[in-house]
């Protein structure tokens, strides 16, 4: 990542007011328009004609979803824009007596929000319809537009059951009713995931959209791709097939093992080769509201020794109307020894827009050897290598895999591209799918880890660095080459080391006001050497702040995969990350690039993709992006997070083969072609061992074979095991002997309970691998907007708490005042210090956030966990001027009691 304090997008970095940046949510609405996928349009159904009287159904006409839930979708807002409210903005004549009819019924009927973290229902309930009131819409208008919304998200999976993956009673009517009496039927699909689409040939639908989650501008893009404004130009991302069809379904959904049994097989790649039949709509299919001819031109391959294939395609726009292609080209490998899928994705590229009888020559080009198979069983005689088999390739070119023709066959020597190490192999025998001699589906037992790993790591301890003490030397002396990193880092004591692997939030006073997290230099004896305190937060789909600030809501990562628009992403990053900075924000908690194994993990939302390559490309475009505002994404959660119910204890045994074609690969592509610096652990194991203290995972292959040189945080509150024992919150030794260099998080750095100190006593854990996180975060750093921060203002004072027991009590605050109001007379303006006793519901490491406003300016804002009812105790500094004052707190629960309010000078 580089630095840049200059200018970007017209924006001056480092001076921006704590905004929203106007330009983002403009882009952003284009990218919703761009990722929205057309997936059938009789007669066209679509566009909505000018003048046209249509009825649209659902309750998700007013309330649209903008995101799923979870930390992935925690964005507070200036509006949230809707589609019928978009659709009248767009000129279009609604029977407003059909919606006057929903707009009356929500009042009674109004969205529940669940209870606790991320306990929103999959699906709200929708308005019971009359045949009565269907058949008076149908007399006025001829089109029906229904509109069916669905979430999911962070520890919430989807279940297989109506009102989540298939249609519920409720909608079936609706689907039904408006078939009956309406000569065209639209769905619109307001929902994060795919979900079951048996019920389109069902009801014979004219029209169907899957919009997702667009984020803030959604409702708005939606009626702009509805009314033709935009012309939909979206590709499926993941294949739609019925639920039981999907290698994973036998594997998914379980309490402790997670088999990955059908290993390389994923998504198309399953489908393609052993059950084509079983496909509704093939991955990266989507059709528009004009017409393209796609003709491929030539295909070349270059040197041979390291080929090389450059793709020609001339595409024509043969419709009325202009709009945009995705042109894909794919690679069948010999099936050799290892086995492959039938045709694998490997370049992709997007058209401009193409006004009707107009043509573009797309160039398309990729690396054999980037997609070659690796070999972890020594089958080809080349064991842990990743191996070009001998045989012919066939080059595919289409528009979506299933219509992806052969235009060119090359026929290969036997080569290998990268010897590597074995890694992250399973122990746990399981039998794995492959191709059988006859070309149908057959299974093998995985290879299992051959290699002592207890014994790798001890051998790969890195030396101590001897401790000199405070020699004078600051962070700046490193940036600036008057002594080393391993000079500044010896003067560092083992309590101070240990503080710098430790994290500090939810909600942190030393950073901006509602963030994830800080961390660095996070103590006085840390800010002492120079060390800034860096400034994380959520996530995926826009800023996550918690004190009310504002931000932009983006489209959620299922539909900016789907626009396979590289510049766009990139062009909406690039103001993500001018956003970041005005809020001093250094990492964003996001992308998530986990692989769409199944359909049903509640995450999906904010992953992209079944397929790695399209997943990888689209991360790299975001990582590159932020980097030029001198910030970064934190791609995450490496890895194999595809299930969110137990996700703490889930264990997956996948083969070696499996973990590095298709499962770490998209975070192989953003690291080396991305320039990704930050990285998110996961929670689950793999093999046995969680991913935070995995070391094979974060040493071995990671900073090892890839050559990552930025730095590796946990996810909040993780688990760390040895491989065989006990898993804890409290094992830091083992998260960094791993080489995962921060734990994410405490409440306070230094005062943090964990095995640290004795495991460095008993010898478990030496000197130098601590050194070796602290240089990691420390290089890190010294490429942030926080060291400059640090160079102009310092840190943000480190205060310990108040002892309110050496202060006077003012007064006490037993009544609550109408609209949570407290008014307090001060006699003099100063720091005071506000306690209370709170109880609130939920699980252990529930958060929850109460802000406090005086005197009508933003005041403060702490973080509290939840606390299975029993009373605990906090506090908060409030700034109080003389006279009269009026304290307000809120919070975003009902479930919190509050009580024993004092205020202390």
């Amino acid at each position: 990542m580089k630095y840049i304090r200059d200018k970007v997008c017209g924006y001056r970095l480092g001076s921006l007011p704590e905004k929203p940046v106007a330009a983002l949510a403009s882009v952003a609405r284009k990218a919703v328009t761009e990722g929205l996928v057309l997936l059938e349009n009789r007669d066209g159904t679509l566009p909505l004609a000018g003048g046209e009287k249509i009825s649209v159904f659902g309750r998700g006409q007013v309330e649209y979803v903008k995101s799923g839930t979870g930390s992935g979708g925690m964005v507070s807002t200036e509006y949230v824009t809707n589609i019928l409210d978009s659709l009248r903005e767009n000129g279009v004549a609604i029977n407003e007596e059909l919606a006057k009819v929903y707009t009356d019924w929500l009042v009674d009927h109004p969205f529940d929000k669940g209870k606790g973290w991320a306990q929103e229902p999959w699906v709200q309930q929708e308005m019971p319809l009359t045949e009565e009131l269907v058949e008076a819409a149908a007399k006025v208008s001829s089109k029906a537009l229904v509109i069916i919304c669905r979430t999911a998200g962070e520890d919430r999976d989807n279940s297989a059951t109506p009102g989540s993956w298939y249609l519920n009673e409720e909608e079936e009517n609706m689907l039904r009713l408006t078939r009956a009496a309406f000569d065209k039927v639209c769905v619109v699909l307001n929902v994060g995931n795919i979900i079951d689409m048996s019920w389109v040939k069902k009801y014979d639908i004219d029209a169907v959209l899957y919009a997702w989650q667009g984020g803030m501008e959604g409702g708005r893009a939606t009626a702009d791709v509805l009314c033709g404004t935009e012309v939909p130009c979206g590709k499926l991302s993941d294949t739609i097939a019925a639920i039981e069809d999907y290698p994973s379904n036998a594997n998914f959904n379980q309490r402790d093992t997670l088999i990955y049994q059908e290993d390389i097989f994923v998504g198309y790649r399953y489908f393609e080769t052993f059950a084509p039949e079983k496909v509704l709509y093939p991955f990266g299919y989507g059709i528009s509201y004009t017409t393209f001819d796609v003709k491929t031109v030539s295909v070349k391959m270059k040197n041979p020794a390291a080929p090389l294939v450059e793709v020609k395609v001339k595409v024509k726009n043969t419709g009325s109307v202009a709009g945009k292609e995705v042109v894909q080209v794919y690679l069948g490998a010999p099936q050799g020894k290892l086995g492959k899928a039938e045709k694998e994705l490997v370049a992709f590229a997007k058209t401009p827009t193409l006004a009707p009888g107009k043509s573009c020559t797309l160039k398309l080009s990729f690396l054999v050897e980037n997609f070659a198979a690796y070999d972890d069983s020594g089958a080809t005689g080349n064991k842990s290598a990743y191996v070009l088999e001998a045989g012919q390739y066939l080059v595919y070119v289409g528009t979506d895999v299933r219509s992806a023709e052969v235009q060119a066959a090359y026929f290969l020597e036997e080569r290998v591209v990268e010897q590597c190490t074995e890694a992250l192999s399973p122990v746990h025998p399981f039998e794995r799918m492959r191709v059988g001699e006859d070309g149908a589906l057959a299974y093998e037992p995985a290879p299992l880890r051959t290699y002592d790993l207890a014994a790798r790591m001890l051998d790969n301890r890195p030396a101590d660095i001897a401790f000199t003490g405070d020699m004078g030397y600051k962070l700046v002396d490193v940036r600036d080459g008057r002594v080393s990193m391993e000079q500044f880092i010896a003067q560092l004591s083992d309590k101070e080391l240990l503080e710098l692997t430790r994290g500090e939030g939810m909600n942190s006073p030393k950073v901006t006001p509602g963030t994830g997290s800080c961390f660095g230099g996070v103590t006085e004896g840390l800010s002492h050497y120079g060390i800034p305190i860096a400034c994380t937060t959520d996530g995926p789909s826009g800023l996550r702040m918690d004190s009310g600030l504002k931000a932009t809501s983006l489209p959620n990562g299922t539909l900016l995969a789907c626009t396979w628009n590289l510049p766009l992403i990139y062009q909406l990053f690039l103001l993500e990350g001018v956003e970041m900075t005005a809020y001093k924000i250094d990492c964003l908690l996001g992308p998530g690039i986990n692989i769409h194994r199944h359909p049903l993990n509640g995450r999906n939302f904010e992953y992209f993709s079944e397929d790695p390559f399209l997943t990888g490309r689209v991360a790299a475009a975001m990582c590159s992006a932020v980097s030029e505002c001198g910030v970064s994404c934190t791609i995450k959660h490496f890895f194999a997070n595809n299930q969110e119910w137990r996700r703490h204890e889930t264990d997956s045994i996948m083969s070696e083969r499996a973990a590095r074609e298709i499962y770490l690969r998209p975070f192989e592509i953003a690291v080396k072609d991305g320039g990704a610096d930050a990285i998110m652990t996961s929670y689950n194991l793999i093999n046995g061992i969680h991913a935070a203290s995995n070391y094979d995972l974060n040493t071995t292959i990671l900073r090892g074979e890839w050559g990552y040189d930025g730095y590796v945080m946990t996810d909040w509150w993780a688990k760390m095991n040895v491989e065989g024992g006990e898993s804890d919150r409290l094992f830091l030794s083992l998260m960094i002997r791993a080489q995962n260099d921060v734990y994410m998080v405490d409440a306070d750095s230094a005062t943090r309970k964990d095995d640290g100190p004795a495991a460095l006593e008993n010898g478990t854990l030496t000197r130098g691998e601590i050194q070796r996180c602290a240089m990691n975060l420390c290089r890190y750093l010294l490429r942030t907007h926080a060291m400059e921060r640090f160079l102009v203002n310092g840190n943000k004072a480190i205060e310990a708490p108040k002892d309110v027991t050496q202060m006077e009590c003012i007064v006490t605050l037993d009544k609550i005042a109408r609209n949570g109001n407290w008014r307090v007379d001060v006699a003099e303006a100063g720091t005071y210090v506000l306690t209370f006793q709170y109880a609130a519901d939920g699980a252990a490491l529930a958060q929850i956030p109460i802000r406090y406003m005086v005197n009508s300016h933003q005041g403060a804002l702490v973080m509290i966990k939840a606390t299975e009812g029993e009373l605990e105790t906090t506090q908060v500094n409030l700034e109080l001027a003389a006279g009269k004052n009026v304290i307000r707190m809120t919070t975003n629960t009902d479930n919190l009691k509050v009580e024993d309010l004092k205020l202390y000078r």
